[in-house]
This record gives C-alpha cells, structure tokens and sequence, in this order.
C-alpha cells in the first residue's frame, strides 16, 4: 500500500512538470515549453543546431523564480524541418511571432546561447519594445554566422549523420 502511495505521488508530481508541445507560428510548427509564473518572463534561446532541450539542465530551475519559455527555432529539435538557410532576421521575426502566437505580453528577459545570441540581438533590434534584458552567454559573432551562412547544408547534414 505505502508503494501505492508512493507511487501516486511520482505520478502527480511529474505530470505537473511542462511538457513540449507544437503551436503553428506562420507555416511552421514550433516545439516549445513554458513552465512557471510571474512578472518575469525569461525567453530562452538555444546555440546552432540546438533545440529547446539544451536547456534542461537549468529550466526547471528557472520555472521557480519566473515564467520561462523554452522552444526550438524551425529547423531544431522538433520544430519544422527546414531545407534552406534562415538568416538571424529570420529566426528573431519568429521568435516575435511565438510569443505573439503564445499571447505574451510586456517585455521579455532573452537568454541565449551561442549563436542564439545572435539572433537575440537581432531580435532585441527589430523589436526592442519586447525586450527588457538581454543574457548572452558564449555568443558567437557575426564572423561566425558568415561561416555558418557558406555551408553547403545538404553536404553538412550528411557529415553530421555520418558521426
């Protein structure tokens, strides 16, 4: 009985945690999670190729102090494949359109990686009225989204899957 109990426990627990899910945000489907509540919304952005799950190590952690989003730009994790290059414009434009689409209002607090940090001061740009803080951690610089940009991404993508 008392394993039972247990359990039930786990049960209830772990089902109040976020779980992804998908929002069509213009012909896209976007994976994302929001955990959390407050004045606070901290909009987290992954590096490269990376989706929303590098945030994992600290998400839930956040979701303590503030409301958080996490998701995964078109062409990562479980987002929208994609078969031709985004530009950093891209990518901040549908950031501006999830957060539209997810009803958020008032300004966010960006945190973003590597080359999302890229795309964060892209977006903190286009749309500074959206933005309250940013938090760039490791950013790649522009130098880097050049490379990035020359890549032959069919060639690229058979190279990654050979590793």
């Amino acid at each position: 009985m008392r394993i039972f109990f247990l359990l039930i426990i786990f049960a209830l627990s772990s089902s109040a945690a976020a779980k992804p899910e998908m929002v069509d945000v213009g012909e896209y489907r976007i994976e994302y999670e929001m955990m959390g509540s407050g004045d606070v919304t901290l909009f987290l952005e992954a590096g490269g190729s990376a989706g929303m799950d590098d945030w994992e190590p600290i998400y839930a952690e956040l979701a303590k102090y503030a409301r958080v989003i996490r998701y995964s730009r078109v062409g990562n994790g479980n987002s929208t494949s994609i078969k031709r290059h985004f530009s950093s414009e891209d990518y901040a434009q549908g950031a501006s359109a999830l957060l539209d689409v997810l009803g958020i209002e008032g300004r966010v607090t960006y945190i973003a990686h590597s080359y999302g940090a890229h795309v964060a001061r892209t977006f903190a740009a286009q749309y500074p009225n959206k933005v309250a803080a940013l938090m760039l951690i490791e950013p790649s610089s522009e130098h880097d989204v050049d490379i990035i940009r020359a890549l032959d991404l069919k060639l690229a993508n058979e190279q990654i899957a050979e590793v």
